[in-house]
């Protein structure tokens, strides 16, 4: 499976949205009610199914869908 594919997946599960319904443009807080510890079990679980490691300086960074399937991009 891609891992884009992979991370909207993870996405879905955490914020409890449609995977269809999700959008590159949408904001982790504003859109999908990730708070403080669902954004911390949104970032394990996305190291854990994606075999990556993402550093707090990173995490910070990434604020809607998109920064996280471009992250997920950049990292290969």
């Amino acid at each position: 499976m891609e891992k884009q594919e992979i991370a909207l997946g993870v996405l879905a599960k955490v914020s409890g949205k449609n995977r269809e319904t999700l959008k590159p443009e949408m904001e982790l807080v504003a859109d999908l009610g990730i708070d403080s510890p669902k954004g911390l079990q949104l970032l394990a679980e996305l190291e854990d199914a994606l075999k990556i490691e993402i550093s707090e300086d990173d995490a910070m960074k990434l604020n809607t869908v998109g920064d996280i399937l471009a992250h997920v991009n950049k990292l290969g």
